[in-house]
């Protein structure tokens, strides 16, 4: 039983994602999005109760890259088809009828990530390349930005050049040689975990003073951090 509670865990991460997907499909973009982060939650879970119980399995690690190809490859990427079907195709010179399809690239860089992710030796303490939860949480807290204000973020959210430049840049992030930390704790020293601690507060600061609006920051936030944790170490 011990064994399986994670695997378990997984599954409520893949059936957070098949929800998401019916919500994403018929456009309750704000559904989909929530439920996005209750299966980042769930993912987290699984990692972590695998970790307390020891209970690692080929299985296991099966299990969670097929659930995250759906919560975290095949959802941001219908999200992102759902966001482009309501921006104005016309400044693009791009079809309305083919324009929206562009999303889907952030499912095809979602599976080589995790493909790449399964056969990398380096990236059992850290990440190389940012995470498809991360990127998949940072697409799905832009129609959670306009279900909130709606004035205030639809002019700037649905203009196809912005949702387009978010679809490249996160796609090329997803594979790329960028080394991120994970929110892994073998210990809760200051010195061992300083970047993830700094991380945490800000994160905590910024969503509590800006609720929705905090998501993508944090997410750059994350990155950033990384960046500077690797540049400070060489």
């Amino acid at each position: 039983m011990k064994k399986h509670l994670p695997n378990a865990i997984t599954c409520l991460n893949l059936f957070c994602g098949c929800l998401a997907l019916y919500f994403a499909f018929n456009q309750q973009l704000h559904y989909a999005a929530y439920l996005v982060g209750i299966a980042a939650a769930f993912d987290f879970m699984d990692g972590l109760l695998a970790r307390a119980l020891k209970a690692y399995s080929e299985i296991g690690k099966q299990l969670d890259s097929l659930a995250d190809m759906v919560s975290f490859g095949v959802v941001p990427g219908t999200i992102m088809f759902g966001l482009l079907s309501r921006a104005d195709a016309t400044p693009t010179g791009i079809s309305e009828d083919v324009l929206p399809f562009f999303g889907f690239v952030i499912t095809i860089f979602s599976a080589l990530r995790l493909a790449k992710f399964n056969i990398d030796t380096r990236q059992a303490e850290s990440f190389i390349g940012v995470p498809t939860p991360a990127c998949s949480i940072f697409i799905s807290s832009l129609p959670l930005l306009l279900e909130a204000s709606p004035l205030l973020y639809e002019d700037f959210i649905l203009n196809p050049f912005f949702l387009l430049a978010i679809t490249f840049i996160f796609s090329y992030l997803l594979i790329a040689e960028l080394p991120l930390f994970a929110l892994k704790f073998k210990n809760y020293s200051w010195q061992d975990n300083k970047t993830r601690f700094i991380f945490l507060i800000l994160a905590i600061i910024l969503l509590a003073l800006i609720k929705f609006a905090a998501i993508p920051l944090i997410i750059v936030l994350y990155i950033i951090l990384s960046v500077i944790k690797k540049t400070s170490q060489t």
